[in-house]
């Protein structure tokens, strides 16, 4: 161990190596619910310098935790135990100048999601990717927990905008498949496998990611209706008729914008009437001469005369989208803010949204009495965050959360969905899914594992339990 301690900092210079002392602020998980202090943070600069951190740690039996922007919502970025390093990827953040003619770019994992955006803009590229994190979420992450943000319905999740990596595996190994095409069957499809991994099979260190022209033209609503059900309908219509120009159907409820508004400082409410539930539609196309201000005005108007609508407003402005946008982006934030909260992150068929949130309201109500539910998400794939606070002036019974956890994640999965949609499991949801998913999806999962990693030095203990030596 000592031998460890002296070699990281030696390997990595003063900029690379944090002891115990300085790693605070890698130590704990956003929720602060997770963590305890690591032997240190390792900051490598480059690909060798990873590999050299994971060949030092596993010949010193240390665990090792990948770590990108500490946004994990679950818990799968911290130390679980003393005997860690974590492996923070911060200073691994250079960005290539993107191929406009094959609609890639090469960037290292340690780039955060807004950055990467902005050095795009000047070429006339997009990633399609957003998240109310991106100004601190890595690309490296991103990939670990599979995100899908407000565009995956039409982008897809990470794991399809990755066209090649390049990953340090638990020996030390470098695999190198950073092929920037879309086409590659030769055999079994390594870059997804390790999309949702969170760190448990290596850690990634580069990334070919896929790009999109911008945007020429977009419109930008946002919506109050009378409840999630006719949110539900007019989504279905949005979908109908605006199709192939729709990026984001992104859904929340009264009570969010309620905790929003009361803790989050600027926010105003843009619309003349307050209503149960909120959609906000955003239309794009490569082409200016696509009339989607006309084709948005139209669904409105079908909207409000068939009584799903009660009011709404265009942005006519960048800075009144940018708020529209704020005020969804702002729902975890000002529900933190209101105290203890529990996260659900809930998926199941677009359709049943209204269905699930209606089923879960008296599950929730016999278990915590009075806990305040504040569903919101991503209407157009099904992802509902239904998150909920304690009573106004009370507290959450921490002895009947996991029955309530476990209620709704049958729930979802009786609906034909699933209780990890986008935050992945982390530490706090591996008993949850080694109760709910089969004991033959389990056990393929640990074969993975166990085939990769029969050390157990990446990340023990999140997505599968940490592996047992006989």
């Amino acid at each position: 161990m000592l031998d460890l301690l002296n070699v990281l900092p030696e390997c990595l210079g003063g900029k690379g190596w944090l002891s115990q002392a300085d790693a605070a602020p890698y130590q704990r998980d956003w929720l602060d619910r997770f963590g305890v202090a690591p032997l240190g943070v390792a900051r490598p600069a480059d690909t060798q310098e990873v590999a050299t951190v994971v060949k030092a740690c596993r010949k010193a039996g240390v665990r090792i935790v990948p770590q990108g922007g500490n946004t994990s919502l679950c818990g799968g970025a911290v130390a679980q135990e003393p005997n860690s390093v974590i492996l923070s990827l911060s200073r691994m953040n250079h960005i290539a100048p993107p191929d406009a003619a094959s609609g890639s770019v090469l960037v290292e994992a340690g780039v955060v999601l807004s950055a990467l955006h902005a050095a795009l803009e000047a070429h006339g590229l997009i990633f399609p990717m957003h998240l109310g994190a991106e100004g601190s979420a890595r690309i490296g992450g991103l990939i670990g927990t599979n995100a899908g943000g407000s565009q995956a319905f039409r982008y897809g999740l990470m794991q399809d905008l990755v066209l090649g990596l390049e990953v340090v595996l638990p020996d030390g190994q470098i695999w190198n498949g950073l092929r920037a095409v879309q086409k590659d069957n030769a055999g079994y499809q390594l870059r997804k496998l390790f999309a949702g991994s969170e760190g448990t099979l290596g850690v990634i260190t580069r990334v070919v990611l896929q790009l999109y022209p911008a945007p020429r033209s977009r419109v930008t609503a946002l919506l109050a209706l009378p409840n999630h059900e006719a949110a539900i309908e007019f989504g279905t219509l949005v979908r109908q008729e605006a199709a192939e120009f729709l990026s984001a159907l992104e859904f929340f409820s009264d009570l969010g914008v309620s905790l929003a508004l009361k803790h989050i400082e600027g926010l105003a409410f843009p619309l003349g009437n307050r209503d149960d539930a909120y959609v906000l539609i955003e239309l794009t196309a490569g082409s200016a001469l696509v009339p989607l201000d006309d084709i948005l005005a139209s669904l409105l108007e079908q909207g409000m005369a068939e009584g799903l609508v009660s009011d709404g407003a265009l942005a006519m402005s960048e800075a009144q989208r940018a708020h529209f946008w704020r005020l969804r982006e702002e729902q975890p934030e000002g529900q933190r803010l209101e105290g203890p909260q529990i996260k659900n992150d809930i998926c199941v068929p677009p359709g049943r949204i209204a269905a699930f949130i209606a089923a879960g309201a008296p599950l929730c109500d016999e278990i915590l009495p009075g806990a305040r539910v504040n569903p919101f998400g991503h209407l157009a794939d099904g992802n509902i965050h239904y998150n909920l606070s304690a009573p106004e002036g009370g507290t959450l019974a921490a002895e009947k959360i996991p029955a309530l956890v476990q209620a709704l994640a049958t729930l979802a999965t009786d609906m034909g969905g699933s209780f990890a949609a986008e935050h992945g499991l982390g530490r706090s949801k591996v008993a949850l899914a080694d109760g709910a998913r089969s004991p033959t999806e389990r056990t393929l999962m640990r074969a993975l594992k166990q085939a990769i990693d029969p050390a157990g030095v990446m990340n023990p203990g999140v997505v599968v339990a940490a592996l047992r030596k006989e």
